[in-house]
């Protein structure tokens, strides 16, 4: 018996849908020559979400019902919020199109389950993090959401529920981690979200990050202000607005408690109540010259002791969690999380068992505390007898990825991506399994944090992958041999500057060919086992320090300045153009492409560009596909708090350029473009929260939105030999549209058209083999038929 499969979508729906256009010819000329393609005219084209899931993503905060411990609600960092109510053997998302992806905190109304209050925006200052758009409130348990306000808040720190009167709630709202103002403080409702006051406001530059509440007695509250700021360039850790606040009227006043703390700048903090013995109140601190640390008050906020020089990285962690029944007992979510059990003097490791590290998220069981629930980069792990052995959740498909790849394998070809902390990876966009694509068959080509990887043509077995900083490595997964090739420094030369997320690209041109870039270029002939540097320093060579930050400069001595940050000057997009031989681009992070048209003896460099500020981070370079002259560009400036998508077009090989970012809507910062291979004027670009598409070279774009949720797309790459549009998304994973060709016609002429009947390609025809009895039903999360391969 046979099956066939058309790796299509549903096109005869969407000709039935396009019959209602004739009326479209029936308009004015002038709304002929402005006319659109909306979105729901071509909801019929639906993304394939193909996870996967056997590694997650950053988790952000947990909500749990304390009462029902088998429900709660997962925030995630990068990926929107997943509520279980088996225990997590499934998740549901419930919070996938309000207009953010990133999460902060999350915490259910104790005296009404059903009441569900959320804060967008990671609550951290990482150098990848997405941001929020204010507070929301579900009253149905997750089902629905209402945006409560502070919309401007971009991060933010936590929520805390007034027990007696949940009417009263607390927002630390931290502020844009990239720029100043905007909802930044501490914010109080008496009407449920209705109308907001701020009631603490320390600068334009502070915002509050911890907020908690005396069990005993609501008035009492306790907070942490930090300031902080991270642009591209830079990160400052700390500062002297930082402090320890307390009031004991609701909010009315505060006062700034300093006795027995650190009397320098601060960085980052933690702080938590103890629920045993709520005189007692514990702060995690880092801090300038070496005087961080772990610090105790057993007086209600009013004095604090030392108790210990342990602390943790405040812009990734230091958040810490009293046992609920234990008054010594902390627990510290950082790298490996870390306990106390008397009061702070001394720490254990809590054992990781093969767990991922990196944690953000505890839930101690007050019923049982041998009973944890852990989030972290790896997702989300459950223990049942203190850390001795762990279940980790595989059903969560929030995976972060940094780039897209596809191989010519046949008949199925590979996906390949770095992830965010969840190493390299590929796996089969589809197979001949009625089950989909397992988590069985993904490979892991390299550890760690993974960013760009290419295949060689023609041979799929060679694959290279690369950890941060431009660790590069040629993997064969055939024989599993994994070989460095990372280009190092020559004789007399300076250490080359290495971004974060380092561009590689093979040559369309030769398949042994590879390009790098750092702050110059490399090429390699023969597999990356020797390099040549063919460019001179490609950057604007701009001393970052000479840029004040937050109204001032700072020294050497600023809290962790510049720590978990890249240098500043060094390439982070490249291309070689298909159409000329040794045409290359490369765009720097600090606004600068450079041109060369012979393989790099010659260089021409281009600093300003129309409508875009200075030193703009170039995200994306593409050569067209059908000209040499053309080539496009996006530039990114979401670290200076500008989210206006840019997008430029030149036709002189990048001497001068035009905008073609049309009607893209503002928010959409655009990380990436694409070209169709058949049509020139298709287009397509990865933004903030989605995919766009232009029929006509810019002048209009058009969301393909069916099948995905709001999600930053940092790249997409097309599979030609399928026509499939692939993407890689920062918080849930690859997602396809197959055969998007229909895309090709949609023009105005065509859609004057009484219907059209669209070219059907040729079908792959095979023997479909069953599911492993007894080993799962589901490749993911069960509730949604759409993720793992599915075939239409």
């Amino acid at each position: 018996m046979t099956k066939q499969i058309r790796l299509i979508p549903l096109f005869l729906l969407i000709a039935g849908i396009l019959l209602a256009f004739p009326a479209e010819a029936k308009k004015s000329k002038e709304k002929e020559e402005s006319f659109t393609i909306k979105t729901s005219d071509i909801g019929g084209m639906k993304w394939r979400g193909i996870g996967p899931a056997f590694s997650s993503g950053r988790i952000a905060d947990f909500a749990v019902n304390t009462d029902n411990p088998s429900e709660y609600f997962v925030a995630v960092a990068s990926g929107h919020v997943w509520k279980t109510v088996n225990n997590g053997t499934t998740f549901k998302p419930v919070f996938e199109n309000y207009g953010a992806y990133s999460m902060g905190a999350i915490s259910m109304d104790p005296t009404n389950h059903n009441v569900v209050w959320l804060g967008t925006g990671e609550n951290n200052h990482q150098r990848v993090i997405g941001y929020g758009n204010g507070i929301y409130k579900s009253l149905d348990g997750g089902k629905s959401w209402k945006n409560m306000g502070l919309k401007d808040s971009r991060q933010i720190g936590g929520i805390v529920i007034n027990p007696n009167n949940p009417d009263v709630v607390y927002v630390a709202a931290e502020g844009s981690i990239w720029a100043a103002g905007g909802d930044r403080g501490l914010y109080k409702t008496i009407d449920g979200g209705e109308n907001w006051e701020k009631v603490l406001e320390i600068s334009e530059h502070t915002g509050v990050n911890n907020i908690v509440m005396d069990p005993r007695d609501p008035e009492v509250l306790y907070l942490t202000s930090e300031q902080r700021r991270r642009h591209v360039h830079t990160k400052i850790g700390g500062g002297p607005e930082s402090a320890f606040y307390k009031s004991t009227d609701g909010g009315k006043s505060w006062r700034k408690i300093t006795t027995g703390l650190p009397s320098v700048d601060i960085g980052g903090m933690g702080l938590d109540i103890s629920p045993v013995n709520p005189d007692v109140l514990y702060l995690i601190i880092e801090a300038a010259e070496g005087k961080g640390g772990f610090f105790r008050s057993i007086d209600r906020g009013e004095t604090w002791h030392k108790m210990s020089g342990h602390h943790s990285s405040g812009q990734y962690y230091n958040e810490i969690f009293c046992d609920p029944v234990d008054v010594d007992k902390v627990y510290s979510v950082e790298t490996f999380t870390n306990y106390t059990e008397d009061a702070g003097k001394t720490w254990k490791r809590l054992s990781n068992n093969y767990r991922h590290v990196d944690d953000h998220a505890l839930w101690i069981n007050p019923k049982n505390t041998d009973h944890l629930v852990i989030g972290g980069d790896g997702g989300v792990y459950e223990t049942y007898d203190a850390g001795k052995t762990y279940i980790f959740k595989s059903n969560l498909p929030v995976i972060q990825y940094y780039r897209v790849f596809v191989d010519d394998n046949k008949p199925f070809y590979w996906v390949y991506g770095g992830t965010q902390d969840n190493n390299s990876q590929g796996g089969p966009n589809q197979n001949i399994s009625e089950d989909g694509v397992p988590a069985s068959d993904w490979h892991v080509t390299l550890g760690g944090d993974g960013f760009w990887q290419v295949v060689e043509p023609g041979n799929p077995n060679i694959v290279y992958s690369e950890y941060q900083y431009g660790n590069v490595y040629r993997y064969d997964k055939q024989s599993g041999e994994r070989i460095g090739i990372k280009p190092q420094p020559r004789k007399d030369e300076m250490t080359y500057k290495w971004n974060w997320n380092t561009p590689l690209v093979l040559s369309p041109h030769k398949p042994t060919r590879l390009y790098m870039a750092a702050n110059k270029v490399f090429r390699s002939e023969d597999r990356g086992n020797s390099w040549t540097v063919i460019s001179d320093d490609i950057t604007a060579q701009i001393d970052r320090n000479t840029w004040p930050v937050m109204d001032r400069d700072w020294g050497v001595d600023a809290v962790v300045k510049d720590v978990s940050t890249s240098l500043y000057g060094m390439g982070i997009s490249l291309a070689e153009s298909r159409v000329q031989e040794g045409l290359l681009y490369v765009g720097t992070d600090d606004g600068v492409i450079s041109t060369t048209s012979d393989d790099g003896a010659n260089w021409d460099q281009t600093k300003s560009f129309p409508g875009i500020p200075a030193n703009t981070y170039v995200s994306d370079i593409l050569p067209s596909k059908f000209d040499a002259n053309v080539v496009y560009a996006s530039f990114t400036n979401i670290k200076r708090d500008d989210f206006k998508p840019y997008l430029l077009k030149s036709n002189d090989k990048g001497k001068t350029w035009t905008t073609i970012a049309g009607d893209l809507p503002e928010g959409h910062t655009v990380h990436t473009i694409e070209q169709d291979f058949i049509n020139k004027d298709l287009l397509f670009v990865g933004t903030e929260f989605g995919v766009f598409f232009t029929f006509n070279g810019g002048e209009n774009w058009t969301r393909l939105k069916a099948g995905i949720p709001d999600i930053q797309v940092p790249d997409i790459t097309i599979h030609e030999g399928e026509t499939d549009l692939v993407i890689a998304t920062f918080g849930r994973g690859f997602y396809i549209l197959d055969n998007y060709a229909p895309l090709r016609d949609l023009n105005e002429a065509f859609l004057k058209k009484e219907a059209h009947l669209f070219e059907v390609p040729d079908a792959l025809e095979y023997i479909q083999t069953n599911r492993k009895y007894g080993q799962g039903s589901t490749p993911y999360f069960g509730q949604n038929p759409d993720f793992g391969a599915t075939f239409t």
